[in-house]
């Protein structure tokens, strides 16, 4: 069987059929990338590369346009194995029972929180969560973690007794790196780079399972972008994957085929690969190709303390408060209610408000300060050290003319069309980025701290979580998989992504991908 993408859910879908025996070939667009991580740590920190020079992202290849608001994709993607957990956070949570409902943002998923929690047990224990059950808002739990949570860090203290005295209860998180020794990869040491390179190998990211489907005989062929697939006469089964290799086309068959490469290359590639069967796009009879694309957006804090906060000392979060998700609207004897209609959210302490000391220090130097000796240490001491950052996700209604069409007018490197998204805010959710830094600034008055800049509806941005364009649904009339991940057209076609969600809630979608990459793979089995 082919798998197309090399990200998480490629990997584990891979990794789990090979287990049970069976023959799969992964295709993948990017690289495999051969720098050493500290090579990479030591790129990232150079002033004017961002995550798009680190990880070699941009030019034809990757080539997108945007209408409506502006959507930075390149920034928020990895082509190349491992895919986006190359330079991923690392933050993994299960969606809530409402979610799955269509109680938040709606509409409901057409399976359970309950069908799903299976899935999710496996894919914390496949991936290496560290957490711990404590978190009263969090959907009930089979066993704790596979480990102990971090424990929170100095700045998460200073924003607990902020916290307390405006009645915000706050909890830790799971976290996908080590807190000790796990599956033959050692535990975070604190190198304070998560994003965009974990040096240690402590952070999970999806190269460890290709690594462990190669050695249960998975072929991976990386450079190998797929220009369409393929169909049999009836238009019922893909017959091939036509992809590029070295600058020569060539085709992979296969008896069964799950698409893996994420929210925009998964509709693009079917929307490429339209046929006299398929006039519209590979499985698109119900026009939800493309459609529902939604994200979680940015509400944020920052500002200052008159006290050291130990800034950047964690590269990652260790505190959250997700009591507002279920009930955005709802209040606290300081906080008062909301009546308006919101969206669901969740709060973060950001470890890494304000620069790094080695980050600033690199930059001063990079702009040709004309300071050196003590009065460079006097500007870098003035600019680090006590500033405080709150962050949050707010969800996204899933809207149909959010979308990801085809830009006939642009090409990429092989001549086809790119991908164009259109995107832009609803109200909902401008009322809830106002909802969430209103919350932020009670916290942030009450910690003593000045605030130095909020996050608005004008100067949000996404969060790199790509969902809702190839969504799922049991009527075949208003989606495009099965609650299985089965196309509904194309029988021997699977999509295993984030594409596939109804509506993501406001939290981090990979541990659900991959809950839904392991549900894929059963399902995929159960067809042989």
């Amino acid at each position: 069987m082919c798998v197309v993408g090399a990200g998480p859910a490629g990997a584990l879908v891979a990794n789990r059929l090979a287990s049970a025996g069976h023959d799969v070939t992964i295709l993948e667009a990017g690289p495999r990338f051969e720098e050493r991580d500290t090579e990479r740590m030591e790129q990232a920190l150079r002033p004017g590369l961002s995550d798009l020079g680190v990880w070699g992202m941009g030019g034809p290849r990757d080539a997108f346009s945007t209408t409506g608001r502006f959507y930075p994709l390149n920034s928020t993607r990895v082509k190349g194995v491992g895919g986006s957990t190359n330079h991923w956070q690392g933050m993994v949570y299960r969606l809530h029972e409402a979610d799955f409902a269509g109680e938040n943002n709606g509409p409901a998923w057409p399976i359970s929180y309950d069908d799903l929690r299976p899935y999710y047990l496996a894919a914390e224990r496949a991936i290496g969560v560290a957490g711990d059950s404590e978190n009263p808002y969090a959907p009930p739990r089979e066993e704790p973690h596979p480990m102990g949570a971090f424990p929170p860090s100095y700045s998460d203290s200073l924003f607990a007794e902020g916290c307390q005295q405006v009645g915000v209860t706050t909890h830790s998180v799971g976290n996908a790196r080590n807190s000790e020794a796990y599956d033959d990869r050692a535990a975070c040491v604190g190198y304070g780079t998560c994003k965009p390179v974990c040096p240690s190998g402590a952070r999970y990211d999806a190269t460890h399972t290709i690594a462990a489907a190669e050695e249960r005989g998975v072929e991976v062929i990386a450079n190998a972008p797929v220009q369409r697939l393929d169909t049999d006469a009836s238009g019922e089964q893909v017959t091939r994957a036509v992809y590029v290799r070295e600058g020569s086309e060539r085709e992979l068959t296969a008896d069964r085929f799950v698409l893996a490469a994420g929210g925009i290359e998964i509709p693009r590639l079917l929307l490429l690969s339209a046929d006299d069967s398929h006039p519209d796009g590979l499985a698109n009879g119900s026009g939800a190709v493309g459609r529902y694309f939604h994200e979680h957006v940015f509400a944020g804090t920052g500002g200052r303390i008159d006290e050291p906060t130990r800034q950047n000392h964690v590269g990652f979060i260790t505190s959250e408060s997700h009591q507002f998700y279920d009930e955005p609207g709802a209040g606290t004897e300081t906080i008062p209610d909301s009546d308006e209609p919101l969206a669901p959210f969740k709060l973060e302490f950001l470890n890494y408000g304000g620069p790094s000391g080695t980050g600033q220090a690199i930059v001063r130097r990079a702009l040709s300060s004309d300071s050196w000796g003590d009065d460079l240490l006097a500007e870098l001491r003035e600019g680090y050290g006590n500033q405080l950052a709150m962050g949050g996700l707010v969800g996204q209604p899933p809207r149909a003319e959010n979308r990801i069409r085809l830009d006939e007018g642009t090409t990429d490197d092989h001549g086809n069309p790119v991908p164009e998204i259109q995107w832009t805010l609803d109200e909902t959710t401008k009322r809830t980025i106002r909802r969430a830094t209103e919350i932020q600034r009670h916290i942030f008055e009450a910690v003593g701290a000045r605030i130095e800049w909020q996050t608005t509806p004008e100067t949000t941005g996404p969060a790199a979580h790509h969902m809702g364009t190839t969504r799922m649904s049991s009527d075949p009339e208003s989606g495009v998989v099965r609650p299985d991940c089965r196309t509904h057209e194309v029988s021997n076609l699977w999509v295993a992504s984030s594409s596939v969600f109804p509506n993501g809630g406001a939290l981090n979608p990979t541990l659900t991908i991959a809950a839904l990459a392991l549900l894929c793979a059963d399902s995929v089995a159960e067809s042989l």
